[in-house]
């Protein structure tokens, strides 16, 4: 039963959308092997400034509903411009003076119909928005690929969780209020068009592209949370693209180096790929992004056709088996899974014969348009057809209200993007997500040095100086700090080892080589050796800030007394741990994946 409850958070999300977030949490239980998890119910309400709920279905509509404003603008376009409206075009703001001219030249020249940003910092992008858009004719749909927030893509913002971490979570609604901040965040910005969620069901942990980017690997999760995470964004004016169509999962090849090769076929597509698809179709989504994989049981007509270029993949499955009506974007055309086998120009001809309706980063937009032109002129395609998807696309536009476009405001863009409420979402993810493995003989939550000279060892691997953890747990309680970095010498080691043997118990956080999370932490043989015989002689505690599936990685890590996983390094996860391992906070995730025997899914005391 759902129940309501006065002046929470819940009150601020439409019924139906708690229904749709209730019924995809029960179907996901069902196929968990774990109990249900109470809902933790956040008191503190959300109240987005200059906000207006849209309804996800009204996006599917307007962009199959004739409208005055697109007929006006684009009985104003040239056949050719009317192409150009189907390209996204990339823009780095860190990149000076050389791209923003390119940029504009694109703009100007031939009116391309949306920007993706990538890097820069929140002034720098909408600056050049502002200078953008002033230089369009017809407003530009400025989109970026930014699945865990804008601060994936540019300095100087907030930064969400990954995926994975939110597979952790038992409470779908945090998910949702994510990405009403996400929206909020875009349209501070300017931006009307996310690349995300990744609704890819991660069932192959060596895939080198997807991991964790993708919520886990059981399907009905997957949807559960895309869904809460699309409903967020779309309900609050943004457009969401689920990705990447049919199912980039189950892969071994990242498809920006070369083309994945999957020989699986419909039967297993329908029980486990198409899932989060079918579902999100239904419930309104206005994007999905194709991948460029080659599936030679669903198409063989050309050797090596990506499904991006694969009219039996776009048109007959997509479009006319699962009823999508929204918009259809490529992934990135300058991938090498495209341009490894087909030229440019020959590839965007396909990849609209194939039904697309948007192409995103072309590697030359007049070579495309040329290449269009002439298959318009052999009648592979109709000037019709390409006059109907730009109507789509306009209508896209209007739909995130560039009939009304205003600039960016630049004044106090870094405070909007750095919310008291942004952080408190952060904080709830983090503390929601944070799984515990191991607890044997109940070592957490940790009693604190009886006495006062008497010190907790925290080493930290994978780092050369005092972490944000350790700082946290010095808050707590008196530590003695030590660091593994990679690339250390023998003699280090000896001394580190040396030092650590004056401690019995040993709390010992891992950390990759970046702020993502990595598939390969990029230790020696000889570091995660010496981690592993801290394991087997003391009674150690370890963190993981860092991909579950680097567990692996480790031969005794199934030893540990104590075992928690971060999934991330973010500052809100490496403070939830030094909450956890204090007992300040219970332990609320459940590992998405299985990473091996010791450790599957589901698994979290």
């Amino acid at each position: 039963m759902l129940k309501v409850y006065t002046g929470c958070f819940l009150n601020k999300i439409p019924f139906r959308v708690l229904l749709l977030i209730s019924f995809w949490g029960i179907l996901a239980s069902c196929e968990r092997h774990r109990a249900p998890h109470k809902i933790v119910v956040f008191k503190a309400p959300v109240v987005l400034p200059e906000d207006t709920i849209k309804y996800p279905n009204a996006l599917i509509t307007t962009l199959n509903r004739r409208n005055d404003w697109v007929d006006s603008v684009f009985r104003t376009l040239t056949p050719a411009q009317r192409i150009a409206q189907l390209m996204i075009v990339e823009a780095f703001p860190n990149n000076g003076k050389k791209n923003e001219e390119d940029v504009l030249n694109l703009i100007k020249r031939y009116r391309v119909g949306g920007i993706i940003f990538f890097q820069g910092g929140p002034v720098r992008q909408a600056k050049l928005t502002n200078k953008f858009q002033a230089a369009s004719k017809v407003p530009l749909l400025i989109s970026m690929d930014a699945e865990s927030g804008v601060g994936m893509r540019m300095d100087s913002a907030m930064q969400y969780p990954l995926p994975m971490l939110l597979g952790a979570i038992n409470n779908d609604s945090l998910i949702y209020r994510m990405g009403t901040e996400i929206a909020y965040e875009f349209k501070r910005l300017g931006m009307h068009l996310n690349f995300a969620p990744v609704v890819d069901i991660n069932n192959n942990p060596n895939n080198p592209v997807i991991s964790y980017r993708s919520f886990g690997e059981n399907k009905k999760d997957v949807t559960s949370k895309s869904l809460a995470y699309m409903l967020g964004m779309q309900e609050h004016g943004i457009i969401a693209t689920a990705k990447h169509f049919p199912g980039h999962g189950d892969t071994d090849v990242d498809s920006h180096l070369d083309l994945p090769v999957i020989n699986y076929g419909r039967e297993r597509l329908d029980t486990l790929e198409l899932y989060p698809f079918r579902e999100l179709i239904r419930s309104g989504v206005g994007g999905i992004m194709v991948a460029h994989m080659h599936l030679p049981q669903l198409d063989s007509s050309v050797q090596n056709i990506p499904t991006t270029l694969s009219r039996p993949v776009v048109t007959h499955l997509l479009k006319r088996e699962l009823d999508f009506s929204g918009l259809i974007i490529t992934d990135a055309m300058v991938m090498k899974g495209v341009t490894k086998y087909f030229k440019s120009g020959e590839a965007e001809v396909m990849a609209l014969v194939a039904g697309n309706d948007i192409l995103e980063r072309l590697v030359s937009v007049p070579v495309a348009i040329k290449a269009i032109q002439e298959a318009i002129r052999e009648g592979k395609i109709s000037q019709a057809e390409i006059d109907r998807r730009c109507k789509k696309v306009l209508a896209a536009k209007y739909w995130v209200g560039l009939n009304r476009y205003k600039p960016v405001p630049l004044p106090n863009i870094y405070q909007d993007l750095h919310t008291s409420r942004a952080h408190e979402t952060n904080r709830r993810l983090a503390e929601g997500a944070i799984t515990m493995l191991h607890n044997k003989r109940n070592i957490l939550p940790l009693e604190k040095p009886k006495r006062k000279k008497q010190k907790i060892a925290v080493l930290a691997v994978g780092a050369a100086r005092p972490t944000f953890f350790q700082r946290k747990l010095a808050e707590r309680t008196p530590i003695e700090a030590f660091w593994l970095p990679r690339r250390s010498t023998k003699k280090n080691r000896d001394i580190l080892t040396k030092k650590l043997n004056k401690h019995s118990r040993v709390i010992i956080a891992i950390y990759g080589p970046s702020i993502r999370p990595s598939n390969h932490l990029g230790l020696s043989k000889e570091e995660r050796d010496l981690v592993d015989k801290l394991i087997r002689d003391k009674q150690v505690i370890v963190t993981l800030f860092d991909n579950a599936y680097t567990l692996n990685q480790f031969s005794d890590m199934a030893r540990t007394n104590g075992l928690i996983v971060g999934y991330q390094q973010l500052p809100a996860v490496q403070e939830a741990a030094a909450k956890l391992i204090f007992g300040e906070i219970k332990p609320n995730g459940k590992l998405p994946v299985t990473v091996n025997s010791h450790f599957r899914y589901g698994d979290g005391l």
